[in-house]
């Protein structure tokens, strides 16, 4: 594996999805609390679960980056998912930050520290795209995930979604989005 495939931090593995995570795909995007707030996200068979990982996959091998399936040090189970993608807000190119995980992973703070550590490797490698988290107004677990890894509120940039209206968060120190 490259450098760019495999993170880990106090506690967490985050590693480039194999095939091996298709059922941890499905199961975690088919979990109606886990895709409360992006019903759209939702997947209900394995062969969605294949399709997502795909698109995960082309994405890895297009651009060497993506999302992570993130694990504790030393345990197999996934806890979740965590990684960027690129896409276009304000019509410039950014980063997304996404991060998804088990419910029963939830409280813990495996996201942020997923997250951080997201954000602590985009900043050293894709430092040219702002990187930005769209969420919900109502998602508050997601807010504070967001805040732990170093974003900040930006109204200017709130705008709709796919599943509704979005805030903007983005993180400083990076190429910025002007209104």
């Amino acid at each position: 594996m490259s450098g760019h495939e495999e993170l880990t931090t106090r506690r967490l593995s985050l590693r480039r999805p194999t095939q091996g995570d298709i059922d941890a795909i499905l199961a975690i995007h088919r979990d109606p609390a886990a895709c409360r707030h992006n019903p759209s996200d939702a997947l209900t068979t394995r062969a969605e679960a294949e399709e997502r990982y795909g698109h995960w996959d082309a994405l890895w091998q297009a651009r060497g980056f993506g999302y992570w399936t993130v694990r504790s040090l030393g345990a197999p189970p996934v806890l979740g998912f965590c990684g960027v993608k690129p896409m276009e807000l304000a019509g410039r190119p950014v980063l997304n930050l996404f991060y998804r995980f088990a419910p029963a992973a939830w409280g813990r703070g495996f996201a942020g520290e997923a997250a951080t550590a997201v954000v602590s490797w985009s900043a050293a490698h894709v430092p040219e795209l702002p990187l930005i988290a769209r969420i919900r107004p109502d998602n508050l677990p997601s807010q504070r995930v967001a805040l732990r890894a170093g974003l900040h509120r930006a109204e200017h940039l709130d705008g709709p979604g796919c599943d509704g209206f979005d805030w903007i968060y983005i993180s400083e120190g990076r190429a910025s989005l002007t209104a």
